[in-house]
C-alpha cells in the first residue's frame, strides 16, 4: 500500500491509499478518485512532505498492519452498505434528482457524478454524499 497527498481542483488536500502508483494512475484516469470533501474528480498529487523519522519524545507511529486493517474494515463496511444499493453509473445525478422530486421511486443508489453535478445536487437540497473509498463500476469487474 502507498499513501498519496492529493488535491482537487477546488484545492482541498486529502490523503488516499492505493495498492501502487500504477493503481493510483489507473483509478484517477478512470475518474474513480474523487475529493471526499466536495466530490470533485479533477485530482492531482499534492506536494508531500518527506517521511522524516519521529522525534524521540513522540509516541510510536501507527503500524502499517493497523492502517491496512483499518482500510480493510472501512472497505468492508462500505461494501456492506452498498449491498442493497443499485449501481446507476453516470446517471447518478439524474436518478437522484428524479427521486428527490418524486418522479421516480426512492431507493438506495450509488454511481458516478461530476463535481459540477454533485454541487448542483447539494445546492438543490438533494441528500447525497461521496463514498470514502472509490467504487469500481460493476461492468469493469470480471
Amino acid at each position: 500500500m502507498i499513501v498519496f497527498d492529493l488535491r482537487c481542483a477546488r484545492h482541498h488536500v486529502f490523503e488516499a491509499w492505493f495498492g501502487s502508483s500504477v493503481a493510483y494512475e489507473e483509478q484517477n484516469a478512470a475518474g474513480l478518485v474523487v475529493c471526499p470533501i466536495c466530490g470533485n474528480a479533477e485530482i492531482e498529487k499534492a506536494v508531500m512532505a518527506p517521511n522524516v523519522g519521529a522525534k524521540g519524545n513522540q509516541g510510536p507511529a501507527v503500524p502499517a498492519e493497523a492502517l491496512k486493517a483499518a482500510i480493510s474494515a472501512l472497505a468492508a463496511a462500505q461494501s456492506k452498505a452498498l449491498e442493497n444499493s443499485t449501481w446507476v453509473g453516470t446517471a447518478f445525478a439524474d436518478t437522484a434528482r428524479s427521486m428527490h422530486l418524486g418522479e421516480a421511486p426512492v431507493m438506495p443508489i450509488h454511481g458516478q457524478a461530476t463535481a459540477d453535478e454533485a454541487k448542483a445536487l447539494v445546492d438543490e437540497g438533494v441528500p447525497v454524499a461521496p463514498l470514502p473509498l472509490p467504487v469500481v463500476p460493476p461492468e469493469t469487474c470480471n
